[in-house]
């Protein structure tokens, strides 16, 4: 069965359509929590509120990472291209050191050729011990404790590194605009004696929780108990906690087998394109659906166990 054949074509359609001020808004949230995160942890001058408010700013610099992935896909604004990644940029990805082109370059490639050679993150990934599951459980903590000590978060640099250095090289002049970003930046922080925070509230955050928070979720994705064999075996989709969304699943981006079977789906509508593809007996039979990240990802990672179909 083909992916167009599991909900009718006028339903991705009208799930397509793209609401602009919606993922305004998100973004908006994202850098609002992180400006209240740093807010109460400068007023609370606590180790324990400090610590909440790195995961809180991490968990959010993920969702910056989510709206970015929806920016490459264009699920912004429909007819300019160009202005839609100046915004992505400024707003998204140079604050989290990376670039929408770059990230598209890769990405569109490992939607084409989803765990295969010639999908660029399956290749990295296959044969990585910390891609190779099952594992037992103090392998996998402590595959998680190297991002909180930045082992982790260097080597996934790396690699990134690595797999963009196919990307075409950006013009000179959006060379230039890039680092004139980051001079600006840096000519306001030290205008306003703020590197110390700078360093506690963005760096720290960014080379633990972030980067940790990333492997999480590319680990949830596509690996651990799955059945590469037909395309919604691959892919998991993972329903998750209240509390789990706020780190592992901003702005839908749990909905993954979703995703890769209607990108064009904007990550607004995920939650409906899920209700959608489940209302299906023979989507709902075979889908990959994994109850949790602490609970479900972690049995079907650590013991082996397999999914059972979700609502």
């Amino acid at each position: 069965m083909s992916s167009q054949a599991y909900i009718d074509a006028a339903t991705v359609k009208r799930l397509s359509v793209l609401q602009t001020w919606r993922t305004a808004l998100a973004i908006l949230f994202d850098w609002g929590v992180i400006f209240a995160a740093i807010a109460v942890s400068q007023w609370a001058q606590d180790p324990l509120v400090y610590l909440l408010a790195v995961a809180v700013i991490g968990g959010r610099m993920h969702g910056f990472g989510v709206l970015l992935h929806d920016f490459a896909h264009y699920r912004f604004i429909s007819g300019n291209k160009a202005l839609s990644d100046w915004i992505c940029d400024l707003l998204l990805a140079w604050p989290v050191l990376t670039t929408v082109a770059s990230y598209r370059s890769n990405h569109l490639a490992h939607h084409r050729y989803t765990n295969t050679d010639k999908d660029p993150d399956w290749v990295f990934k296959l044969g990585n011990r910390r891609f190779t599951f099952p594992k037992a459980w103090q392998e996998g903590a402590l595959d998680l404790l190297s991002y909180l000590v930045v082992v982790g978060s260097i080597i996934d640099i790396f690699g990134m590194l690595h797999r963009l250095k196919a990307a075409e090289k950006p013009p000179l002049t959006y060379r230039l605009a890039r680092l004139g970003f980051y001079i600006a930046c840096a000519i306001l922080f030290t205008w306003f004696g703020i590197w110390t925070d700078v360093l506690l509230y963005w760096f720290v955050p960014y080379f633990t929780a972030f980067f940790l928070l990333m492997h999480v979720r590319s680990v949830a994705e596509h690996f651990g108990s799955m059945d590469y064999s037909h395309e919604l075996g691959g892919t998991r989709s993972v329903l998750p906690y209240f509390w789990e969304r706020a780190f592992f699943a901003p702005h839908h981006v749990n909905f993954h087998l979703e995703h890769h079977l209607y990108p064009s789906v904007p990550f607004y509508n995920l939650p409906k394109l899920h209700a959608a593809l489940m209302a299906n007996p023979d989507y709902a039979a075979r889908a990959h659906n994994t109850r949790g990240y602490t609970t479900g990802l972690v049995r079907e990672t650590v013991f082996g166990t397999s999914s059972i179909p979700a609502s």
